[in-house]
């Protein structure tokens, strides 16, 4: 069975997740309108996941940060943070084999990488009520289109707007095979 790969994200309405500096103040003033105890499904999502794939540190579960270049990882986290160069496809292939179920694709580059080379199998995205005008995208430039399915839409109290979607585009095969 090979791993599913998820993204669970906020975004302001305008589709950017931070602004340009990488700042959240936006974020974290939305949070201040959420009623006490509601996390929007991510304690649901996150019990699902085994291996969070990001550019930054979390707390709970093992993480690969994908880097070209060489990182410190601070001994305090160094039994949950590893480093790797390895190509989504590489990382995504190997991961699967250790047994790996679900992994956890988050940051804006992480996820477009993973999103080229048609490994992303779903995707969850809470709109947040606030127009930044620029920022850091979510998305960017695709190597083809990605159809959607839409699977769910909450709506919350508080002005959030979650979307749910499963990815329908295949992992790309190698040039030079031909398909009859």
């Amino acid at each position: 069975m090979t791993a599913k790969a998820s993204v669970f994200i906020a975004t302001s309405l305008d589709g950017f997740i931070a602004r340009k500096d990488g700042d959240l103040d936006w974020l974290d003033q939305a949070n201040t309108t959420v009623t006490e105890g509601e996390d929007c499904g991510y304690t649901a999502f996150m019990d699902t996941v085994d291996i969070l794939i990001m550019g930054r540190n979390t707390y709970e579960k093992p993480v690969i940060v994908l880097s070209r270049n060489p990182i410190d990882i601070p001994p305090e986290i160094a039994n949950a943070v590893t480093h790797s160069s390895e190509t989504p496809e590489a990382l995504h292939t190997r991961l699967t084999a250790e047994g790996a179920r679900r992994l956890y694709i988050d940051g804006g580059i992480t996820i477009q990488r993973f999103l080229n080379a048609g490994l992303i199998t779903d995707l969850t995205i809470t709109l947040i009520p606030v127009i930044l005008g620029n920022g850091i995208p979510l998305f960017g430039s695709l190597q083809q289109d990605i159809p959607l399915t839409h699977t769910e839409t909450l709506s919350y109290p508080f002005g959030f707007v979650q979307l749910k979607y499963e990815a329908l585009m295949q992992r790309t095969q190698p040039t030079g095979v031909c398909h009859v």
